[in-house]
């Protein structure tokens, strides 16, 4: 019995996504809830398990395709794979034809790629292995037929607009499949070296046409006047890749945000050497007793919620002409990724204690590293903090996230020396920059806002 795997529907306002990574190949066994395959959308990247468990018998959408909710992606057989849904099943009939064959009249390296016609000059010999030679000749596709036909949507339309025969690409993939990566080299190449083997199999019609050189790559529905010109010369050494969903995502976003407001930034220092202290006699019991790693962020975001409490303007977005409040503390922690950068929200933060909020960041942080947040839990912000200085970034300006109209950016905290009461001390110092959008808030108010959470972070006076 076979079970449908589908797109899934992951949020209201999401219709479509994007599978990035198969991670089961056809002819796989798969375990329920084992993940299956990774998708992204434009709200979040997330890995998908399998409904149920069984053989990957079949596979539907190829990785780079963007399909809609509840689209049929691929098949799990409940009983045991089917020899014809394998693909290297397709590569043992060529493999023991070459075995079988006692002088090919074909160069060694391109036997293996040699058209069907070719073979029926050779299998007079041993004549039982022939009728199933044959057989299969004619039931299943060559190999420059499987390289083409599993390559995906990507490769095709590079090889399209490079004027290149997939099937003259040594496939690095499963069976021979050509990846984003070969066809990238090969044009880089000019098809020369290691591509020269594989044309000699190639159809006629393909060795003859000479792969062109480099050209400027557009997206496939954008004009050169929307795009510009190519940012590289012909003969430029370059490698050119396409945008992730979620890397073009966060272009337009921000790009969209500096249309939108009117970014100015403060910056102002801020003395942690109290709130390390505290630190430092709260985070071992928080590890053993709770389980919870406690970083400085908790203490900052319980230092902006008295902000917000204080200046609540900070904590509103504009509507048209109107000022919209928002009663709620909805704290976004921006989280890089390997692949991107996303704002899992702490919902409800002005209603949970210091141990309740190191919980949720910590919770927060580890799903978004591996994809299991949910389209709800990156959505609904009121402010956000990001933090520059987990990577020794000094201090940051970072761009709003709308509709929110101010955003904190987190430097580096370290011991510096400064100047009190005319002496140096050694001081725990990092430096807050507050992006915040000059159509609602003034200058005034957003550095009265800073010195309010600096006056809580120096007196490490947090309520619980």
């Amino acid at each position: 019995m076979s079970e449908e795997v589908k797109m899934p529907q992951m949020g209201e306002s999401i219709a479509e996504g994007t599978i990035v990574k198969w991670l089961k190949q056809v002819g796989d066994s798969v375990k329920r809830d084992e993940p299956l395959f990774e998708i992204s959308t434009d709200k979040v990247d997330a890995e998908i398990p399998a409904p149920s468990s069984g053989v990957l018998s079949e596979i539907k959408v190829a990785e780079g395709q963007t399909v809609a909710v509840n689209t049929v992606v691929a098949v799990i057989n409940g009983g045991e794979a089917k020899p014809v849904a394998v693909p290297p099943k397709e590569e043992a009939n060529p493999a023991e034809a070459k075995a079988a064959e006692p002088a090919p009249k074909a160069a060694p390296p391109s036997a293996p790629e040699a058209p069907p016609t070719a073979a029926p000059t050779t299998t007079a010999k041993p004549a039982p292995p022939t009728p199933q030679a044959d057989a299969a000749e004619d039931a299943a596709p060559s190999k420059e037929d499987l390289r083409r036909t599993r390559s995906s949507p990507l490769v095709r339309k590079i090889a399209e607009e490079h004027g290149v025969d997939v099937s003259r690409i040594e496939g690095t993939g499963i069976s021979g499949r050509v990846t984003k990566q070969d066809i990238l080299s090969f044009i880089e190449n000019k098809g020369t070296e290691k591509a020269a083997a594989p044309a000699i199999a190639a159809v006629s019609t393909a060795a003859a046409a000479p792969p062109r050189a480099p050209q400027a790559l557009r997206p496939p529905a954008a004009a050169e006047s929307e795009v510009g010109p190519a940012p590289y010369a012909e003969g430029d050494r370059v490698q050119i890749e396409p945008m992730s969903v979620m890397r073009r995502r966060i272009a337009e976003r921000m790009v969209e945000s500096r249309h939108i407001s009117a970014h100015v930034t403060s910056f102002m220092e801020v003395d942690f050497t109290k709130t390390a202290r505290l630190r430092d006699q709260m985070k071992g019991d928080f590890l053993e007793r709770d389980g919870v790693k406690l970083t400085f962020m908790p203490f900052i975001i319980k230092a902006v919620i008295e902000g917000i409490k204080k200046w609540p303007i900070v904590n509103s977005s504009l509507w048209g002409d109107q000022i919209v409040y928002k009663q709620d503390v909805n704290i976004g922690v921006a989280v890089a990724l390997d692949w991107g950068l996303i704002v899992p929200v702490i919902r409800g933060a002005d209603e949970k204690s210091l141990l309740g909020i190191a919980r949720a960041v910590n919770d927060l942080g580890e799903r978004a590293r591996t994809k299991q947040l949910k389209p709800d839990e990156v959505q609904g912000g009121t402010f956000t903090i990001t933090n520059p200085g987990s990577f020794g970034g000094w201090a940051g300006t970072p761009i709003i996230n709308q509709p929110q109209v101010a955003i904190l950016g987190v430097g580096v905290i370290k011991k510096r020396p400064v100047v009190i009461d005319d002496a140096i001390a050694i001081r725990q110092i990092g430096v807050f920059g507050l992006s915040f959008d000059h159509r609602v808030i003034d200058g005034a108010v957003a550095d009265q806002f800073l010195a309010t959470i600096r006056d809580v972070i120096e007196a490490a006076e947090y309520t619980s």
